[in-house]
């Protein structure tokens, strides 16, 4: 017999004796530890699921550093994951549009297993936005629209030839209905006034920079139309008391 079987042979005799002494008492060992390990998966749930939440953002294509993102209630760019933690530069909150506030956020990992995540760059470079102008009943909406869309070609005419690349590569990867990446004009009017709406194709990172420039543009062009086109503002109508 080799030395090897030898002590292969004593340790199982003293498991057998082990057992043999102790055994009316592993029913409560077994329990204990299993409490204790219970205790300590409890303890550590936030870390364990966090960990598993990093290895998802990795090998699921959640987002990748450089990405805006909103994860839960907080909007930024992704400037770091880590494996417990993923850090943005914040925006919004008392910053108007999709501007820095200078805050460093880190949120946790398990966050994207409770609530949605909203990627704004990940497949498509481009957003859809709309700004509304109010208009007097007297104003004259045919030549609002035309005036709208040429304002809108001449603001972002350069994103239709890589909006229309990055679109068809969404519509061949996913089941999406196709839309019009073209600016496009909408009215509607309620007691107060007509409001014409331009609805038009924008990059994520350029919303607030191409809105003022439209902004400004229209106002131009409203002051330039000789009256066709006349700004709203809400209206109270005073009716005299019959005493």
């Amino acid at each position: 017999m080799t030395r090897k079987v030898a002590k292969w042979i004593n340790n199982l005799v003293i498991v057998i004796l082990f057992l043999y002494v102790f055994g009316s008492n592993l029913t409560g060992f077994t329990t204990a530890i299993g409490l204790a390990g219970a205790g300590v998966t409890y303890a550590l749930r936030e870390v364990i699921v966090s960990f598993a939440g990093w290895f998802a953002i990795l090998f699921g294509d959640f987002f990748n550093t450089g990405d805006r993102v909103l994860l839960g209630s907080t909007k930024g760019d992704v400037i770091d994951i880590g494996v417990l933690r993923t850090t943005l530069m914040e925006m919004q909150e008392w910053v108007d549009g999709d501007q820095y506030t200078g805050r460093i956020v880190r949120v946790s990992n398990s966050s994207i297993f409770t609530s949605p995540v909203y990627n704004y760059t990940a497949d498509f470079q481009f957003l859809w936005d709309e700004i509304h102008i109010p208009l007097r009943f007297s104003s004259d909406i045919d030549y609002a629209r035309v005036m709208l869309l040429d304002v809108a070609e001449n603001v972002i005419g350069t994103y239709h030839e890589q909006s229309e690349r990055e679109w068809t590569e969404m519509k061949r990867r996913f089941r999406i209905e196709n839309a019009s990446l073209k600016p496009q004009v909408f009215v509607s009017f309620d007691d107060n006034w007509v409001k014409v709406s331009l609805r038009y194709i924008v990059g994520t990172r350029e919303r607030r920079k191409v809105r003022d420039e439209l902004f400004r543009t229209i106002l131009k062009r409203i002051k330039a139309s000789e009256e066709k086109l006349q700004l709203a503002s809400e209206t109270i109508e005073i009716v005299p008391s019959e005493d």
